[in-house]
Parts: C-alpha cells; sequence; structure tokens
C-alpha cells in the first residue's frame, strides 16, 4: 500500500491542532464552545488566545446567532460542539442567521457518524452531511485524519463564507502526509486502479485503502479517491476515473439518504450514467456499542466495501 501509517489519533485532536495555530497566525479568528471545550480540543486556543474564546454554554441557537454578529463585525467565528448539536438542535438558526445571508461562519462539528460509540443513536447523527449541503452556498467538509483534519481548519479561515467542518471522536490511522496541501472542492487520487472506482469520505477513507489492498491481491484493480469536501464536489477527479473504469462505489459514515454518494449518483445521472454501489448505513438510527462493532454490524467498514466491489463487478 502507498499509504501506510505509524500512529492513530483522533480527528477532533486535528481540530484542536488547526485551532490552535490559528491563534497565532489569524487574530481575527474567534472560537465558541457549547460547554465541550475537551471534546473539542480547544484548551490550547483558550490557553494561546483567552481574549478571543467564548463559553456559550449548553445553549447552541445562541452560539450561532452570537457567531452570525461577530462575522459581521469582521471575526472570524469557529463555533465548537458535538456534530448533532450543531446541525439538527440549530438548523433554523443557522438557516437564516448564517447560510440565508452568507455569514462568514465556521460550523465545526465533533463526534460525527456511528463512530461516537457508546453515547449511542440519540447523538449519532448520520444525516448531518445531507442537511447542511442542502442549504444554499454552504460548504461541506468531512477529512480523513488528523493530518488532513489540522489542514482543513487551516484552510476554511482563508475562506470567505459558511462552512461546515465535520470531524469524529475515535482514533483513527494518520495516513496523509502532514504537509500535503488542503484544497478546498478538489479529491485527491490516493490510488490508481482500472476496474472500479472507489470515492469515500471521512473515516472511510482508510477502510477503502485497506479494501482495496486486500482485493488487489485478488486480482481486482481498484482506483480510491478521497472526497473531503463534498460541497463542492470535485466532478472533475470522478468523472475522469468512472470514464476508466466504468463502475464507482462511494464509502461513507452517513446515512445513504443525503450524503457522499447521493452527490455523487446526482452528478453522474446528468453527466455520465454510470452503475454505482453504495457503502453507508440503511436508512437507520445506530445504537450503543463500540465504533468497530457498530462499523462492522451497519457494514460500512473495509469488508463493506470489498463487499460492494465485488457485488458491482459480478453484475
Amino acid at each position: 500500500m502507498k499509504y501506510t501509517y505509524t500512529e492513530k489519533k483522533d480527528t477532533r485532536s486535528g481540530f484542536g491542532a488547526g485551532l490552535a495555530e490559528l491563534a497565532d497566525k489569524n487574530p481575527n479568528v474567534v472560537a465558541l464552545c457549547a460547554d465541550l471545550i475537551g471534546s473539542l480540543k480547544m484548551e490550547k486556543f483558550i490557553e494561546k488566545a483567552p481574549e478571543r474564546f467564548f463559553q456559550i454554554g449548553i445553549a447552541e441557537a445562541n452560539m450561532m446567532g452570537i457567531a452570525a454578529g461577530l462575522s459581521i463585525t469582521g471575526k472570524i467565528p469557529f463555533t465548537g460542539t458535538f456534530a448533532n448539536f450543531s446541525t439538527s438542535r440549530v438548523y433554523d438558526q443557522i438557516r437564516q442567521s448564517i447560510a440565508y445571508s452568507g455569514k462568514n461562519v465556521k460550523i465545526c462539528a465533533s463526534h460525527a457518524g456511528l463512530t461516537l460509540g457508546e453515547d449511542g443513536a440519540t447523538h449519532q447523527v448520520l444525516e448531518d452531511i445531507g442537511m447542511m449541503k442542502m442549504l444554499p452556498g454552504m460548504t461541506v467538509i468531512n477529512p480523513c485524519d488528523y493530518n488532513q483534519t489540522k489542514a482543513a481548519t487551516i484552510a476554511i479561515a482563508d475562506f470567505e463564507g459558511p462552512v461546515y467542518l465535520r470531524f469524529g471522536r475515535p482514533t483513527v490511522p494518520v495516513f496523509i502526509p502532514e504537509d500535503m496541501p488542503f484544497e478546498i472542492g478538489k479529491g485527491i487520487m490516493l490510488q490508481e486502479g482500472t476496474d472500479v472506482t472507489i470515492v469515500a469520505t471521512g473515516h472511510l477513507v482508510w477502510e477503502s485503502l485497506v479494501a482495496a489492498e486486500e482485493l488487489e491481491k485478488e486480482g481486482i484493480s481498484c482506483e480510491v479517491i478521497n472526497i473531503h469536501t463534498i460541497k463542492p464536489l470535485d466532478e472533475e477527479i470522478i468523472l475522469k476515473s468512472v470514464k476508466k473504469t466504468g463502475k464507482i462505489v462511494t464509502a461513507e459514515e452517513h446515512n445513504y439518504l443525503g450524503g457522499l454518494g447521493e452527490s455523487v449518483a446526482g452528478m453522474l445521472a446528468r453527466q455520465r450514467p454510470t452503475r454505482q454501489e453504495f457503502v453507508a448505513v440503511n436508512d437507520t438510527f445506530g445504537e450503543s456499542a463500540t465504533p468497530a462493532e457498530l462499523m462492522k454490524k451497519y457494514k460500512i467498514d473495509a469488508a463493506a466495501v470489498k463487499e460492494a466491489v465485488k457485488r458491482i463487478l459480478a453484475n
């Protein structure tokens, strides 16, 4: 495998590291938190710039309104709470106060997807990508490891407009080079192949690379693309790949309704109809268990990616 790892880190720590770096780099960056400083790894930002941190408490809707107001003064607000509370709980405030007027607010959402784990279904948001990508003008980013999350956090500070940045709780392999540039809206070709295209996002990028390596031993050549920006979608890299392979598997830690897979399917339907398989949660809520147990049960791990590739090649 071209990409390997020597350690595991949680992507939320990548966010914390990127935010701490922004404390030094950009005096206009301010941070807001809804009583989850430790979970969002915001301690280092507070140490460096305490005057630019606002503890809002368990009042997420109020946090979004305050962030919108701060953006009017020229500040670049980064809000921090769980993905469920960053979207479902405050959707009206985001729509009316941030998205509608294109406010320069960065909505930073931790503990996304099933891999939140033992906290269970009430906290495991699986519809957030769909909710946020439907808002006009909202950029949606879902990085795959610690390094890419750190790079994304730094990059969105220089990007004008509302952004939804999604990351997670568990430790996952760190395999993206620390110095790899992060370009919003541009996918990354991780591995070239000829038989099938695998387009993955977030935690499923590493699972897809593992699946591709195992499939290669069986004589199946997979092209693997990391789509860290779901909106705007990098149509060019996907179209170029499926023109070669003629088949595509999308992989994500999200409901198949409204996620990356549907964005890809819609784009292909308009431009190049292509046979597609989805690796995603099948229209259900989660439950309490370890991240590995949940990924296996809900079929969003490397084994599920392998199965999807074999299904598509058999038809």
